[in-house]
Parts: structure tokens; sequence; C-alpha cells
């Protein structure tokens, strides 16, 4: 019984100090340490700034045969320019309540309310401007026809405004001579006022169309965001 206790005991011990000689993160039971910061992942990027965007029209290769007016009765002063598969403008922003009524957009809270967008859904239905962000883009006129620029009912836009950016769709037209128009939607999600009758912005909104481009389903906002922001990224040279 002795031997045997005893041979027990340096088995026990030679156990012991095997295990106390296995680095930390090899001690059966215990958690390994964890990797070093980025080691194995990388932080998500950033999205394309506003400041990156406004870089890109700075400068303005017109495009347009004339200028727009940002309002009825106004002087006209406001081209569209084009610029690496893209056409922009800057102007105003009036509010664009049109198309699917809802609670926010009626012919109660818009004195103008129309109940059809120009373009509309997969489902056949009119847009709903106050969920989903859009821009207005005049009517073909000898000044400019959209569609001679690429641009079509669902192509993807950027709307950028102190030093916010949004991505949305062309959703719907307005006048052949005025220029300057989003959805609620749009504009709440820039933080300008959004009412139909009284919100909107007098000047400081760039609007930017990427030609030849397609937001499928155009009612979905998840990928108006997400092509968007594929081609922002295309379009300031990180893409």
């Amino acid at each position: 019984m002795r031997i045997r206790n005893t041979a027990l005991i340096v088995a026990v011990a030679s156990v012991m100090l095997g295990t106390a000689a296995l680095p930390a993160a090899a001690k059966p039971g215990s958690v390994p340490p964890p990797p070093a910061p980025d080691q194995y992942r990388t932080a998500p990027a950033a999205g394309v700034g506003a400041a990156e965007l406004l870089a890109e029209v700075e400068h303005c290769t017109r495009i347009s045969k004339g200028d727009y007016s940002t309002d009825r009765g106004r002087p006209a002063s406001i081209p569209v320019c084009e610029h690496d598969g893209a056409v922009f403008w800057k102007a105003d922003m009036d509010i664009d309540c049109d198309g699917r009524r809802s609670t926010r957009c009626n012919s109660g809270t818009d004195p103008s309310f129309q109940p059809a967008t120009a373009f509309t859904g997969s489902d056949g239905r009119y847009l709903d401007a106050a969920e989903l962000p859009f821009v207005v883009v005049p009517g073909p006129s000898p000044v400019w026809n959209y569609a001679a620029s690429g641009i079509r009912g669902g192509s993807a836009a950027a709307i950028i405004h102190d030093g916010k950016v949004v991505y949305g769709v062309v959703g719907d037209t307005g006048p052949s001579g005025i220029i300057g128009e989003a959805s609620y939607a749009a504009a709440e999600a820039l933080g300008i006022d959004p009412d139909p009758a009284t919100g909107g912005l007098a000047s400081g909104v760039t609007y930017i169309v990427f030609k030849d481009s397609k937001v499928s389903p155009i009612e979905s906002r998840a990928a108006a965001e997400e092509l968007g922001e594929k081609l922002a990224r295309r379009f300031v040279g990180e893409g």
C-alpha cells in the first residue's frame, strides 16, 4: 500500500509540475487572452463626408442651356452642372409632399398637395414623400432634359446641407423652369423644417444625381443609401 501511495503521489506531482510548466493560455479551463486591438479586424469605414462631396462639385461644367429659378417669379440664376458621372445643382429646398397620402402629407397639411408622383414604386403605387428621401427634377424643357443626361426615376441621389448627407432617389418632376425641391423625408433627415406649407430652406442645399444609376426597388430607403454611398465613394475617388 505504501509503495502504491508513493507512486500515486509522484504521478500526481508530475502532472501538477507539467501543468505548471504550460503557458497560461494553455492551462486547462483557462480563458485565452484577447487578441491585440485590430489584430483580426478593422474598424468599419466611415461614410463619405459632406466636405468630400462638396469639393467635387466646387466648379461647374454647365450642361443646361440656361438657368433655373428657385421659385416662381424669381430671377433665373441656377445652372445644372456635370462632373465625373454625376449632374448637380446648388439651390434652395422646397418641400414635396406629393404622392401617397399620409398623416404628414395630405391636402390638409399641404395646400398644393397632389396625390401622385411622376414615378411609381415597384408595386405600382405612388411614392411616399413622408418616408422616402427623394429629389425633384425639373420637367423636360429646352433648358435641360434630365433623361438626356442619363437621369430617370429611381436614379440615386445625394442631398447635402450643413455638413449632412442624405441619400435618396429621383422621385418626382416639377415645373420646367424651377429647381430646388426634395421630399418631406429628405428635409427631415437633413434637419430642415419639412412642413410643406411653411418649411424648406431659402438656399444652401446641394443636389447630386448619379448618371445611369438605378435604385431597386425605387421605394427602398435602405437600397438608396447602399447604392448612394457606393456611388459617392466612386465619385470622390475612394471606390
